[in-house]
C-alpha cells in the first residue's frame, strides 16, 4: 500500500468505528474495568488465504497507541483451520469495541483473496491474468482491490477517470463503436489507455481497425473466442468478460486470452471464517 491507499484505508476505519461504536459500547463500559488488560489470538476457522492483517491492527490502533499486535504471518499466507494468525494484547475496552470492525475487515478481504487464488491456480500455466472489476462494495474498493493483489490477481481500472472503457451504453450513444473512440480521442488524444466491449465478431473487426489498447469479449462462448483469437492476431490485448465462474475460467484461459475479468471476486464474496479468541 502506499502513502494515499493507507491514509483512504484510515478514513475507512474511522467511518466504520463511528459506525459501530457511536455514542459508546454501552455493554462493554458496563461490564469491563478501565484499566483491565486482554490479550488474545486471532484463529482461522478455515483453510484460506489471508489478507488484511495490518487493516485489522489499524484498526485497534485508532482507538488506542497501547495496543500490542503481532502478526505471525504475512498478507497472501496460507492458513488451515485452527491456525494462529496474529496476536492482541491491550486495554480490554479497546480490544472489545474494535474487535467486530477489525474481523469485518480481515474476514471480507481474506475471503476475496481466498477466492482469488482459487481462479488464478485454475488458470496457471496459460498466459491469462485474473482481474477484477468495479463490483466492489461501495466505499472499500480500496480494500477490496487491494484483497485481489494478495491472491494473486490484478486490478482493473481502479474508477471511471483512469481509463477509457467503451462498453454498450457507450457505443449505443456515440451511434457506433467507431464513433465512441474518435469522440474519446478527440477529448483525450492518448493520454488513456483505450477499452472497447464487443458482444460478436462483426465488432471485434471493426474495433481491431481502431487501434485500441484492450478489447473485451462479453459473454462470448469458446469457439467464438477461440476465433477473436486467431482474427486478432496479438493486435491488441484480448480480455473475456461474462459467464466466468471456477467451472469454466480453466477452458477460458485455455483460449489464448491475456486477461479474464471476475466480478464475483468482489461482488458476492464469502468472508473467510475468523475469530478473535480471548484468553
Amino acid at each position: 500500500m502506499n502513502s494515499s491507499d493507507i491514509k483512504e484505508i484510515i478514513a475507512i476505519i474511522k467511518n466504520a468505528l463511528e459506525e459501530d461504536i457511536g455514542k459508546g459500547d454501552i455493554t462493554t463500559e458496563s461490564i469491563v474495568p478501565e484499566n483491565e488488560r486482554y490479550s488474545g489470538y486471532f484463529i482461522a476457522k478455515e483453510a484460506g488465504i489471508v489478507a488484511g492483517l495490518s487493516v485489522a491492527e489499524y484498526t485497534f490502533r485508532e482507538l488506542s497507541d497501547n495496543i500490542i499486535f503481532k502478526s505471525f504471518i504475512s498478507d497472501g499466507s496460507k492458513v488451515s483451520t485452527g491456525d494462529k494468525i496474529a496476536s492482541i494484547d491491550g486495554s480490554g475496552r479497546t480490544i472489545l469495541k474494535a474487535e467486530r470492525v477489525a474481523l469485518n475487515f480481515l474476514q471480507r478481504m481474506s475471503g476475496i483473496a481466498t477466492l482469488t487464488r482459487k481462479f488464478v491456480d485454475k488458470t496457471e500455466g496459460t498466459k491469462a491474468v485474473i482481474l477484477d472489476t468495479r463490483k466492489t462494495m461501495p466505499g472499500l474498493r480500496v480494500l477490496d482491490k487491494y484483497a485481489v493483489k494478495i491472491g494473486g490477481g490484478q486490478n482493473h481500472r481502479f474508477g471511471l477517470y483512469d481509463m477509457i472503457m467503451i462498453k454498450d451504453n457507450h457505443i449505443a450513444a456515440a451511434g457506433s463503436i467507431t464513433g465512441a473512440v474518435v469522440m474519446a480521442r478527440a477529448q483525450h488524444g492518448t493520454k488513456y489507455a483505450i477499452e472497447v466491449e464487443v458482444k460478436n465478431l462483426k465488432e471485434l473487426r471493426e474495433t481491431l481497425e481502431l487501434q485500441v489498447d484492450r478489447i473485451m469479449l462479453d459473454n462470448m462462448d469458446i469457439e467464438e473466442i477461440k476465433k477473436a483469437v486467431e482474427i486478432t492476431d496479438k493486435r491488441a490485448a484480448l480480455e473475456i468478460s461474462g459467464n466466468v465462474n471456477l467451472d469454466t475460467v480453466e477452458a477460458y484461459a485455455k483460449t489464448g486470452v491475456d486477461f479474464i475479468s471476475v466480478g464475483m471476486l468482489t461482488h458476492s464474496v464469502k468472508a473467510l471464517d475468523i475469530s478473535l479468541l480471548i484468553e
